[in-house]
């Protein structure tokens, strides 16, 4: 019996070739006729090439959308500049949990006050400095009356805790009690030093530059007293900030979360290290 196809078979691959291509390749052979030569050849479509190429170019579509997709998702995960839309007014809270009064002041803090007494403002991650600049007792070093200070002899001052060279934060910016380290200057023996790099500000004058490497003074924050001799309870608030940026904030309203309508002083132990740079001109 012959095993030849006749001309009307619907595929008619050549005996010699149809199975010579590599295992796990797809192949469909075409029917001759619609080939339109009469050749096994002319109607031979390698399958594996036309998979592959479709699975590119699905690829490529995928990946497109893909790509706008993560695009996208990244453009909205990415987190937005919070903030503060304006000064908070805050109230300060002691140690003790107790409204922060003038009186208290008076009595529980002085030039010579040792540890570190902090609190946030107006962003939770603004650090400031509370000081009582008033000596400690009759003819020990002190200050009184000075720009921004408020209490009944205007010596309570609040200043960033953050240096304005690169940004060290205390503790290791601190204040230096009158007789910390030998050096004085300007006379004043009681400042405001960063042990990272040498910078020193004047507390009695608006942070102002003693030494550098940092050219700018530290950001005031504003304080209010409420006077009971005009009627008010003697409580201390924060209401606002002057001088330039806090450092590592474009804006000091912007780079962190708004604190809430009180701030309790936290205490900590100074970093102390009587490294000095070059005095400000």
């Amino acid at each position: 019996m012959s095993l030849d196809c006749p001309p009307s078979c619907p595929f008619v691959p050549d005996r010699s070739s149809a199975l010579d291509f590599p295992m796990g390749q797809i192949r469909r052979f075409a029917p001759a006729r619609a080939a339109g030569a009469g050749s096994a050849e002319a109607g031979d479509v390698d399958e594996t090439k036309r998979n592959l190429l479709k699975l590119l170019a699905i690829a490529g579509v995928v990946g497109a959308a893909g790509g706008g997709l993560v695009g996208g998702t990244l453009q909205y995960a990415q987190p937005g500049l919070v903030g503060a839309k304006s000064y908070p007014t805050v109230q300060l809270i002691d140690v003790d949990g107790s409204p922060l009064t003038a009186t208290k002041v008076m009595q529980e803090y002085s030039s010579a006050t040792a540890d570190l007494y902090l609190f946030n403002y107006p962003l939770t991650n603004e650090p400031n400095f509370f000081l009582n600049l008033a000596p400690a007792s009759s003819g020990t070093p002190g200050a009184t009356n000075v720009p921004g200070g408020v209490g009944p002899q205007g010596s309570i001052v609040a200043y960033s805790a953050i240096c304005q060279h690169l940004g060290c934060i205390a503790p290791s910016i601190s204040y230096y009690p009158p007789g910390t380290c030998p050096q004085t200057f300007k006379g004043l023996s009681f400042y405001i030093h960063c042990s990272c790099h040498g910078s020193t500000y004047d507390v009695t004058d608006r942070a102002a530059n003693l030494t550098g490497p940092a050219v700018l003074p530290l950001p005031q924050v504003t304080l209010e007293w409420k006077d009971p001799s005009q009627g008010g309870d003697d409580s201390i608030w924060a209401t606002g900030e002057t001088g330039p940026a806090v450092n590592g904030h474009f804006n000091t309203l912007i780079g962190g979360y708004e604190v809430g309508a009180t701030q309790t002083l936290t205490k900590d132990t100074p970093v102390i290290l009587c490294h000095f740079g070059l005095p400000s001109p």
